[in-house]
């Protein structure tokens, strides 16, 4: 940042709430241009234009940070942009901001702590001659009502086509931190994929809709003409009912439209500043004949390079497996957000915290999350506790969850082990440390007792639509989570050169006590046993007797026949029987087809995961209408099991990154081939097994950077560079 702290912020001089400013400055130039930069944020989100030509291909700009702590700033180079005479228009809309569960809480509502949106940019252009001219934002500037005469991230949006505001106003300058300002540290929002319509639908109820095929976050650019005046309409919706009908009830308060008001002429139109979570959409008052092609969905999100694929024999699991990329596409839009549709969408760090291996195979995540802990530091209160969302919008200070807040420990533990980066460490080792030290206060005879937690959400033991935390025991949860968590600690304090005595003692003292309360003969004790209880005890190394408990775990599951765990035990289980001798019971869960499984939604017709295991029943019915997205990439965290044990890559704690990579691929008979691979910082690493004429085929790919080692039938094999073929 050069010159951008030197401008000041600006507004429109009158308050207009969810509305788009557009401001705009001409300008000449009287030399030629030897180069041209605009440095720019806002409050709200931006589309800035110079001579009418959009500037670079950033959407929803600045993105979402803790905006009070941290605010954004992109450099575009705008040479090429530049004339003899200038005009640049930039459009502010409030973005992420006005929402819905938040109102109860400190920030009611208010995500960027005004009203108003507002501007700040600077642009440099620098001429041949050496001479130098900064246009920055000020009073000099006009601010005019746009034709987006309405603007809600939950509610969509109002264009008015034919509107100009023809008395624009001088800016008003006014003051606002400027100490916040970072370069930009995340991804950028950008368009990635278009989608064309694939039925037109007329529904039992008359209503017309369009079927994209594909639940997606993003919005839809449409052509139409309609008679000047004529308002049109477009609804959007993950699901139609039961009966086929457009199905809106789990958006909640959210209305999801489009409303275009036409002027008498063809017009294409996409919206610069709102997002959608939908699969269908209705379309209300349009008078043209509706086309399908006419309507193309485009899918927005973080811009992640794609480094992770997955494949198998059952086509089942490919649909799971690709439900889980459309899962993380549209909820890693610039924060790992629950879900993309209803009156809520925000960066719950429950969510964050079990999917993020899963997410660091299927992209690369690395400076997506580095963008989002940083925001988690931002947010970490003085106690040391970790808000439940991150942005904090909820504003309660004293209060965290087991497991949510352990995104503060499993988050940047995850992002060094898949990249390597020891800086994420650094960086996050301070916050670590206050929330393992804000347990501490929270610890009575080395259990966590002393607070409200979230527990195994949305389990099958005993949640419903009340109370959606009962289950297993939540401050068995609570404890075997601070045990992980100050394993995490210790392990990144030695890896970075510092003693952490204090910690293991506190964690060992946590330890006994876990096994003193809840474990029995190498056990869970029964008054607690649980397949969540038994999978943490397993996978965390709580147990006193990790076989016995391990054993445990698969005779809760053989008994019931399928998976209860919610959003705690789920990202587990899996591994916990798997890593133990239980294979075939980790496949049975993962191919069960019947509710509870992952493969039920697949039966259904899902195209992303959904937020409970029966979010549509086979009756037709759903689970709920107050929390229930068909887009909610949690349980999507059976992800990590494909890529690392059912294909079998996995990274090397000691030495990270893929530089040392362990293939412990997992065979079972219900399939005949399993093949994975990932773009790694060393290279290309591939894993396939195939079964024929009662023999397993294995081959590796190993890059020439990295070593690796396959463990196959209780064998050891030292592996090559390049490619390797193991026959069994």
């Amino acid at each position: 940042m050069k010159n951008i702290k030197n401008a000041k912020w600006i507004r429109h001089p009158e308050v207009y709430v969810d509305q788009v400013i557009e401001f705009s400055k001409s300008f000449v130039t009287d030399s030629e241009v030897e180069s041209a930069t605009l440095e720019i944020t806002s409050l709200g989100v931006y589309e800035a234009k110079i001579n009418g030509k959009r500037v670079g291909d950033y959407i929803f700009a600045p993105g979402w940070t803790s905006y009070n702590k941290r605010l954004q700033v992109e450099t575009y180079d705008v040479t090429g942009m530049i004339k003899a005479n200038n005009h640049i228009t930039v459009g502010v809309a409030p973005g992420w901001r006005g929402n819905y569960m938040a109102a109860p809480f400190h920030y009611a509502g208010n995500f960027i702590g005004a009203k108003e949106v507002a501007l700040l940019c600077a642009l440099e252009i620098v001429y041949k001659s050496g001479e130098t001219q900064v246009i920055f934002s000020g009073k000099d500037w006009r601010a005019r009502q746009s034709k987006v005469r309405y603007s809600n991230i939950y509610n969509g949006y109002i264009y008015d086509s034919d509107y100009f505001d023809r008395k624009p106003k001088a800016a008003t300058e006014f003051p606002h931190p400027t100490e916040i300002l970072i370069d930009r540290v995340g991804e950028k929002i950008v368009e990635v994929e278009r989608v064309g319509a694939k039925k037109l639908i007329i529904t039992p109820k008359g209503e017309t809709v369009i079927d994209f095929g594909q639940n997606l976050t993003g919005y839809v650019e449409f052509t139409v003409k309609g008679e000047a005046g004529e308002t049109v309409k477009i609804r959007h919706a993950e699901v139609l009912d039961a009966q086929g009908n457009f199905y809106t009830d789990n958006l909640r308060d959210a209305k999801a439209e489009a409303v275009f008001i036409c002027n008498g002429r063809k017009q294409k139109y996409k919206p610069p500043y709102n997002f959608y979570g939908f699969r269908y959409i209705c379309l209300e008052g349009f008078s043209d004949e509706i086309k399908p092609e006419n309507f193309t969905a485009i899918v927005v999100h973080s811009e992640m390079k794609r480094t992770g694929h997955f494949e198998c024999s059952d086509e089942r699991i490919n649909k799971l497996f690709s439900n889980i990329v459309w899962g993380q596409r549209g909820n890693f839009l610039d924060v790992p957000t629950d879900c993309p549709q209803r009156d809520e969408r925000l960066g719950w760090t429950g969510d964050a915290q079990v999917f993020v291996k899963t997410a660091a195979y299927n992209y690369d995540v690395e400076r997506f999350f580095i963008k989002w802990l940083g925001d988690l530091r931002a947010d970490q209160t003085v106690w040391g506790t970790i808000p439940h969302v991150i942005p904090d919008v909820f504003g309660v200070d004293d209060e965290c969850s087991s497991a949510w807040a352990d995104a503060a420990t499993v988050c940047p533990w995850q992002i060094y082990l898949s990249y390597a980066n020891e800086q994420i460490l650094k960086d996050s080792l301070d916050s670590m440390k206050e929330y393992i030290e804000y347990i501490k206060t929270r610890l009575v005879d080395g259990i966590w007792v002393q607070h409200w937690h979230f527990g195994d959400w949305l389990n099958l033991d005993g949640s419903s639509d009340q109370d959606c935390s009962k289950g297993t025991d939540k401050q068995l949860i609570a404890t075997a989570f601070f045990i992980y968590s100050s394993e995490i600690l210790i392990k990144s304090m030695k890896l970075l050169g510092e003693d952490a005595s204090e910690v293991e003692a506190l964690r060992n003292g946590s330890l006994e006590a876990f096994r003193r309360r809840y474990m029995k003969e190498g056990r869970i004790a029964p008054e607690y046993a649980t397949q969540t209880a038994c999978a943490l005890a397993v996978r965390f190394g709580v147990s006193d007797d990790i076989a016995e408990t391990a054993a445990q775990l698969n005779e809760l599951v053989t008994e019931c026949g399928h998976i209860k765990t919610g959003f705690v035990g789920t990202p587990y289980i899996l591994h916990a029987l798997s890593d133990n001798g239980y294979v075939k019971t980790a496949y049975d869960l993962v191919l069960r087809e019947e509710y509870p499984s992952w493969l039920f939604s697949v039966k259904m017709g899902a195209t992303t995961i959904w937020e409970h295991w029966d979010s549509f029943r086979e009756d037709g019915s759903m689970w709920s209408t107050s929390m229930n997205s068909f887009n909610h990439y949690a349980y999507g965290c059976v992800g990590d099991w494909l890529y690392g044990d059912a294909a079998g890559i996995n990274a090397d704690e000691s030495n990270p990154g893929y530089a040392n990579i362990i293939f412990r691929p997992l065979t079972d008979e219900r399939l005949d081939y399993v093949k994975a691979s990932l773009e790694t910082r060393k290279g290309l690493v591939k894993s396939e097994w195939k079964r024929e004429n009662g023999k397993t085929t294995y081959t590796f790919v190993v890059p020439e950077e990295s070593t690796a080692t396959a463990y196959i039938g209780g064998k050891e094999y030292v592996l090559k560079s390049g490619t390797n073929e193991i026959t069994e």
